[in-house]
């Protein structure tokens, strides 16, 4: 058990892509829990972006498809994914299955890191089309190879000496963390996060960056390789119970030398970036929420304010929004969405809409702090 209580804000499950295998046309999509659906995953990448970066290429490189099965199978004509060349469209029957299917397995080995086969293989191809006068198909793998190149090309770390590895990189100042992680799968960056963890202002990166591996591993499964540039306090006992959960080996280590090194320093270096960066917005909003107090003549600048509005369409679907501020800016995981639930408010009442709004807002909260949890 860490010495002092860590808390990592951001604890949601990172995205996956999935490319489905329960279907004879495979579908690729994002995915993000429990690995319950039949297909190869690929990840976790650092966020949605990432993720919906690399789909479109996959989309403009491979044409797979994205639609629900229960589009697919009502489909009678091309939709408009296979007019702009995102598409082959296998639910009229554009593409043979087991072309498709080969489509699939090719990105599936992009995905691998096996990309500079791949370009070539694609390459030989495009120069016997041409050579037999198949002018647009050689056109289309022309396409597909540029899209891989620019890919790889903002992905590729280095193959062939880093395969998988998680990269921890923690930078402090004036008792404020950043943690920048990078995750590396099947030699490619598949993007970066950064994160503020809480803590107490006496704790080292040692003792910080130590208690949040242990959260942050608590509901992900490690990669073979962690690497960091502080040694945590009992790195090897958090190496021994990432092995148990894996079943397999799982090395936590601070490199000295070489390229590994290099990354773990592009990785301090972001950190230090992104601290700098959240401790100057920090400064501006303490200096806001100042004039705030001042302005309502309050004895202490708010901790905590809460924004609220109403929307609907024409008197229907009406829903009440809160956003959340506080001394370090937006707080995003706090946002609420409420669906208006009173059937006797008039369509298009305001004023009734935030009446049902502030009732189960504040109903709630009475509850929470009742219970202690508030």
């Amino acid at each position: 058990k860490p010495r002092f209580n860590v808390l990592l804000r951001d604890d949601k499950s990172f995205p996956y892509i999935l490319i489905r295998r329960d279907h004879e046309a495979p579908q690729i999509k994002k995915y993000r829990g429990s690995k319950m659906d039949q297909g190869d995953y690929f990840g976790p990448f650092a966020s949605a972006g990432s993720v919906m970066r690399t789909l479109d290429t996959l989309q403009k490189a491979f044409l797979l498809r994205t639609c629900e099965d229960s589009v697919y199978s009502v489909r009678t004509r091309p939709c408009m994914l296979h007019q702009i060349k995102r598409c082959a469209a296998p639910c009229v029957g554009l593409i043979e299955t087991e072309d498709y299917q080969a489509l699939a397995d090719q990105a599936a080995d992009f995905l691998r890191g096996k990309g500079a086969d791949l370009q070539k293989r694609l390459a030989a191809d495009m120069e016997a089309a041409a050579d037999d006068m198949e002018f647009e198909r050689a056109a289309r793998l022309r396409d597909r190879i540029r899209a891989l190149a620019h890919v790889r090309a903002s992905q590729d770390v280095n193959p062939e000496d880093i395969e998988e590895a998680d990269v921890f990189a923690i930078e402090m100042d004036g008792g404020v963390s950043c943690v920048q992680v990078f995750f590396i799968r099947a030699g490619q960056n598949w993007g970066a996060t950064a994160h503020y963890p809480r803590h107490e202002r006496e704790q080292t990166p040692e003792e910080v960056l130590s208690a949040f591996l242990v959260q942050f591993y608590d509901k992900r499964p490690p990669p073979k390789l962690i690497l960091v540039n502080k040694l945590p306090d009992q790195a090897e006992l958090i190496a021994d119970a990432l092995e148990l959960k894996a079943g397999r080996k799982v090395e936590v280590r601070r490199p000295e030398r070489g390229s590994k090194k290099d990354l773990v320093t592009q990785a301090a270096r972001n950190a230090g970036e992104a601290l700098s960066r959240k401790l100057a917005e920090t400064a501006s909003q303490t200096r806001l929420l100042a004039e705030v107090a001042k302005v309502f003549e309050l004895e202490t600048p708010p901790e905590r304010i809460e924004i609220y509005d109403n929307s609907h369409i024409q008197g229907t679907n009406a829903v009440g929004g809160m956003v959340v501020a506080g001394p370090e800016g937006f707080i995003k995981n706090a946002y609420r969405k409420f669906n208006i639930k009173d059937t006797s408010i008039e369509p298009g009442d305001d004023y009734g809409m935030m009446r049902e709004v502030m009732r189960r807002r504040f109903s709630r909260a009475l509850k929470e702090r009742e219970e202690g949890n508030g």
